[in-house]
């Protein structure tokens, strides 16, 4: 599983970024999708995760101005950010879950994007 994040930068507080991650393979394929972020100092931390079937979840302190989306299509994973805040600043990670079962157990396959730099200025 090979991920590919872009679209971070520099943006003035208010503003907007949509980043991106295109990943190996079907989307179909994955049974979640998600972006986490990392601030310097702090752990990283969920922004938002859809699953396999579209339904979504987004941190607090997201709600309302980011947007996870999926485009079957080009197998990439989209994340619109408006109303940044210089808090949003952190290193911005995409990530996709696959369960595997051995047995009677079932295990969480998590791949990684590298982190796309999103830095927002007061």
């Amino acid at each position: 599983v090979q991920l590919q994040a872009s679209g971070g930068g520099l943006v003035q507080a208010g503003g907007s970024l949509r980043l991106s991650c295109a990943t190996s393979g079907s989307i179909f394929s994955y049974d979640a999708l998600g972006w986490y972020r990392q601030a310097p100092g702090k752990e990283r931390e969920m922004v938002a995760v859809m699953s396999s079937g579209g339904s979504t979840n987004y941190a607090d302190s997201v709600k309302g101005r980011f947007a996870i989306s999926r485009d079957n299509a080009k197998n990439t994973v989209y994340l619109q950010m408006n109303s940044l805040k210089p808090e949003d600043t952190a290193v911005y990670y995409c990530s996709v879950r696959l369960w595997t079962s051995k047995g009677w157990n079932r295990y969480a396959n998590d791949y990684w994007g590298q982190g796309t730099q999103v830095t927002v200025s007061s």
